[in-house]
């Protein structure tokens, strides 16, 4: 048994500032030609990026923006379209089950290649109040703080 490589395409830091995540899940994503070679050149984002399970329990991706390829000419589809993930419906009817209770929303963290495979990963994830944020920021300084404190007592 070989292992895959994993290479990192888009991240999306900003679902790690703005939710508490819960579960992570991976996704196949649904693309034409045109697209898989232009994310392979690296034009690809997810920073607005938002996931939503439709009435026919199909996860869909909105705000996923893959940059047209440049020779791609009439083929190239619209940077912004709703993308279909490929996931399995007990996973699917997994996460409509949390996704019914309070606060749980899906989010993107990362497009990566899975050997040849382009994947997602998503998240079930509660939003983050204000002062959670505040909190979090508020961390961070102390741990650069004290990692700054201890370098210059080593030097």
């Amino acid at each position: 048994m070989s292992k895959e490589s994993t290479k990192l395409i888009a991240n999306n830091k900003k679902a790690w500032h703005d939710y508490f995540i819960e579960e992570k899940y991976e996704a196949g994503i649904e693309l034409v030609g045109t697209e898989v070679k232009s994310v392979r050149q690296g034009h690809c984002s997810i920073k607005e990026a938002f996931i939503r399970i439709d009435k026919k329990n199909e996860v869909q991706l909105y705000g996923m923006h893959i940059s047209p390829y440049e020779k791609g000419n009439i083929f190239n589809k619209d940077p912004l379209r709703v993308r279909k993930l490929l996931m399995h419906k007990y996973e699917i009817r997994k996460l409509i089950g949390k996704m019914n209770e309070k606060g749980y929303t899906l989010v993107p963290l990362s497009v990566y290649f899975k050997g040849s495979r382009i994947k997602v990963e998503i998240a079930l994830a509660k939003g983050k109040k204000l002062y959670d944020k505040r909190q979090d920021i508020a961390k961070k300084d102390q741990r650069r703080t004290a990692e700054r404190d201890f370098k210059v007592k080593n030097l």
